[in-house]
């Protein structure tokens, strides 16, 4: 090896022992340890039996422990409340504590009313878990331009108060919470599906469960979490950034969507985001598309030492990590098949489902505004598995989900400025289209009809944009990108 590429080698391993150690310092050991299950879980998943313990399938009019058991502890705890409240006996097991916040989520006005239809939090108990609002949202590009926008990701949500208040709601509709816990392994009987579970430390002893319904909320470490897409992302809440005015300043009453600092650098195209919680924090983002098979080993961490060494080229101040935030994001093109569980009595809910928007990965907001009817359609599998599902799929995601391809596979070399080029022009046709149309976007909302015209004014502007989606995806995906837009604005005649 010459003595600069292992110069430039120590140097990389520095800088990740850096990254690690700030991690650990502002999240603690454990936090640390997740981050790193996640990385070694992306790389080498989970069988597609689990975790390598089947049990024994339930026999024929066997009883079940419990109607629902939810792995995975995350925004699918919400679901728990809810199931209890129609008489269900549940129970939901994680590997870490149940309802910690391992993400900070903004939303919308429908989010914030869905939360408040849900019956899971007391009158008044919302308003008080929403810790900003913001007059408008910005996306801002290397390069072009910025396009602020309202009425949508204009309130910041207290993530930890929003779990742990589902949490107490659960436990007090007796909701049975098994922390620490691990899914082993599930086999599915005519009547239940018994499941494996252990406590998620070397050397634990399996035990053996059963349910009428297994919901499988593991996220991206679910071995059925197959999208097509996955966005790698890192951050946390931070103090110590400079408020004011001007592009690398904060501004509490201003959410910051989407911006990016450079062109392709790495093979990617990393994008920012930040949005103002209580006083003197926010939370900052820092992430990229990706197509699943992409994302190498270690991708977390590698993107944390990234974000840290270049946070100052986005925002100004004396940062300090407050709060560590990250996670693996599935996302599915549409291009391909969609994530599926593996018998009639297990249900993909949340990440591993991948139903939310493959553009703007707003799983908060898909999640909530689609709560009341998921806890319903999961209450009728319960009691009866063979009831099609009631998922349903935005129409523009259609759309929406070639571009996220496209944006996964970005030009490099002389061509690293194409996709902010792209981008810059694409939120400009956005931003003339007006208000509506641009937020309906970004909530998932906008009707196929708006999302042709957008495609078209943006090629319009951008004669590339044919030679970029040419070179960025399979002929084989661009008929099936067409043949779902067709099908789509037929519905809506």
């Amino acid at each position: 090896m010459r003595a600069g590429a292992g110069g430039a080698a120590g140097a990389a391993a520095r800088e990740l022992d850096a990254a690690r150690g700030r991690v650990r310092e502002a999240g603690g050991e454990a936090l640390l340890a997740r981050l790193e299950h996640l990385d070694a879980a992306r790389v080498a998943p989970a069988p597609r039996t689990g975790l390598g313990r089947a049990p024994r399938p339930p026999d024929r009019g066997a009883a079940a422990d419990y109607d629902v058991v939810i792995a995975g502890g995350g925004l699918s705890l919400l679901l728990a409340p809810m199931l209890a409240a129609a008489g269900l006996r549940v129970a939901v097991l994680d590997r870490a504590r149940i309802g910690a916040a391992h993400r900070e989520w903004n939303a919308g006005t429908a989010e914030v009313e869905a939360l408040s239809a849900s019956g899971i939090f007391a009158q008044g108990e919302v308003e008080r878990l929403v810790v900003a609002r913001y007059v408008e949202g910005l996306c801002r590009w290397h390069g072009g331009g910025t396009y602020p926008v309202r009425g949508v990701l204009d309130h910041a949500i207290d993530a930890g108060g929003l779990l742990a208040a589902a949490r107490a709601r659960a436990e007090a509709l007796g909701v049975t919470l098994l922390d620490g816990h691990a899914l082993l392994g599930h086999a599915e009987g005519p009547d239940a599906v018994a499941l494996a579970v252990a406590e998620a430390r070397v050397g634990a002893a399996p035990r053996d469960l059963s349910a009428r319904l297994l919901v499988d909320a593991r996220g991206a470490a679910s071995p059925y979490a197959t999208a097509d897409l996955v966005c790698p992302t890192v951050g946390g809440v931070l103090a110590g950034l400079a408020e004011g005015d001007g592009e690398r300043r904060i501004r509490p009453d201003v959410g910051e969507i989407l911006a990016t600092t450079e062109d392709v650098e790495e093979g990617r195209q990393h994008l920012w985001e930040a949005f103002p919680g209580r006083p003197g924090e926010t939370t900052v983002y820092l992430f990229y598309y990706a197509r699943s098979g992409d994302v190498g080993p270690g991708a977390l961490l590698s993107l944390y030492a990234r974000f840290f060494r270049l946070l100052s080229r986005y925002k100004e101040g004396d940062a300090r990590l407050v709060r560590p935030t990250f996670g693996f994001i599935p996302g599915w093109s549409r291009l391909s098949a969609a994530p599926r569980a593996p018998g009639r009595r297990v249900r993909l809910v949340g990440d591993a489902a991948a139903r939310h928007s493959p553009l703007t990965f707003c799983g908060f907001g898909a999640n909530v505004r689609e709560l009341a009817a998921t806890a319903a359609d999961l209450a009728r599998a319960a009691r009866d598995p063979g009831a099609p599902s009631a998922a349903r799929d935005a129409p523009v995601h259609s759309g929406t989900g070639a571009l996220a391809a496209l944006m996964a596979r970005p030009a490099g070399g002389a061509r690293a400025g194409e996709m902010n080029a792209l981008l810059n022009t694409a939120f400009a046709v956005l931003h003339a289209m007006g208000d509506d149309a641009y937020a309906a976007l970004l909530r998932d909302e906008m009707q196929p009809g708006d999302f042709v015209k957008f495609l078209r004014e943006t090629a319009a502007r951008r004669p590339e944009v044919y030679r970029e989606v040419v070179s960025a995806l399979p002929l084989r995906a661009l008929g099936r990108w067409g043949a779902g837009l067709a099908r789509e604005l037929y519905r809506a005649r």
